[in-house]
């Protein structure tokens, strides 16, 4: 019994992109609710356009994200006017509502830095392995681990 293996030629990233399957849908979905996003952010006041995001399109609801409740607030008001400039867009005529959602965005936390201290003891037991190591590249990692001990003036 032998298993052959099904060989895929390799396509251009256009077809795959713009092309009928998965991928394609997905990349078309991405741009209309970029579109959406774009349209509705150059609607509103700037103070509240900034924190609009557009999540997503089901079941004829685009749902409207934004990371405060006192901005989802100021949307809700807004819903009648934002349905109607969304119907001036082509490809929007389906839109029926929003669903408004908060997520408040946390900004990035860089990792705190472990600083570690090597005591001079330590450098100096480093040193003298250096010292009698005969591997020329052991000898010179073993010297700058050393280099970094704390060091009395």
């Amino acid at each position: 019994m032998s298993i052959k293996a099904k060989r895929f030629r390799a396509q251009p990233m256009t077809r795959l992109l713009d092309g009928r399957g998965e991928l394609g849908s997905l990349m078309r979905t991405a741009r209309l609710i970029e579109r959406a996003q774009q349209h509705l952010r150059d609607q509103l006041p700037g103070e509240v356009a900034e924190h609009l995001f557009v999540g997503g399109f089901r079941d004829g609801r685009l749902t409207l994200i934004t990371d405060r409740a006192i901005w989802l607030t100021r949307l809700r008001y807004e819903q009648p006017r934002l349905l109607e400039l969304l119907h001036q867009l082509p490809g929007f005529e389906a839109v029926t509502g929003f669903t408004l959602k908060v997520r408040p965005v946390r900004p990035v936390k860089a990792p705190l830095r472990q600083v570690r201290h090597l005591p001079a003891q330590a450098a100096d037991e480093l040193t003298s392995c250096a010292e009698d190591t005969r591997d020329p590249r052991l000898k010179a990692a073993l010297q700058r681990l050393a280099a970094h001990a704390e060091r009395e003036p």
